[in-house]
């Protein structure tokens, strides 16, 4: 399972960098804003850094323009993906991104037919929201073991990447499952060493 690393701290990323653990990072308008300063200052000094996907979030909401911010957000590097909040409006976007080559990330996944729909439009990604889901009372897990089941069933290459982790047993969890990716706040990725009875405490 790849490990991916939710920020927009330099620092931070670096430092994980440094146990050979980040195969990509991801990143949000809110990330961004905590870092103060240029947020495409920010952004082009992280896709320098990291090798892999470095994935940044549209923050238009219709089609038209998602795609024209996608094609603005691609060009801090040739690992950008655009990450891009799940509605009617954002398949639509996925699916002629996809007809252009770029890869595209959905995010704000809560059920498993948003994301059958963000597979079939083409997206090279989806985020199931684990930990929004258990703050409703859900289990946040049972939903990435439902994408794995629907995505091996038909054969997408869709990864799944479980989202919203809010302690170790969420990375636990999705590494028994089969998830592709697990994109770890900073400070749960620092717990991954803990003793056992730490794994599901926040």
């Amino acid at each position: 399972m790849k490990f991916f690393l939710d920020t927009a701290n330099i620092n931070e990323i670096k430092r994980i960098q440094e146990f050979g653990l980040v195969d990509g990072v991801t990143t949000n308008p809110t990330l961004l804003a905590k870092e103060g300063g240029r947020w495409e200052e920010i952004v082009e000094s992280i896709c320098k850094l990291v090798d892999g996907p470095v994935h940044l979030e549209v923050v238009s909401t219709n089609a038209r323009d998602i795609v024209r911010e996608a094609k603005d957000l691609i060009k801090f590097g040739p690992n950008v993906v655009a990450k891009i909040s799940m509605s009617m409006e954002a398949i639509e976007a996925v699916r002629i991104l996809s007809s252009m080559g770029i890869p595209t990330n959905v995010s704000l996944i809560f059920s498993p037919l948003q994301a059958l729909m963000a597979a079939k439009a083409g997206a090279n990604y989806v985020s199931p929201f684990v930990g929004r889901l258990d703050d409703l009372g859900h289990d946040g897990m049972e939903l990435v073991s439902q994408l794995i089941s629907i995505f091996e069933n038909y054969g997408f290459d869709t990864e799944v990447i479980v989202s919203s982790i809010r302690h170790p047993g969420h990375v636990l969890d999705a590494a028994l499952m089969g998830a592709d990716i697990a994109t770890i706040p900073f400070k749960v990725i620092q717990k991954l060493s803990h003793y056992p009875e730490y794994f599901y405490s926040s």
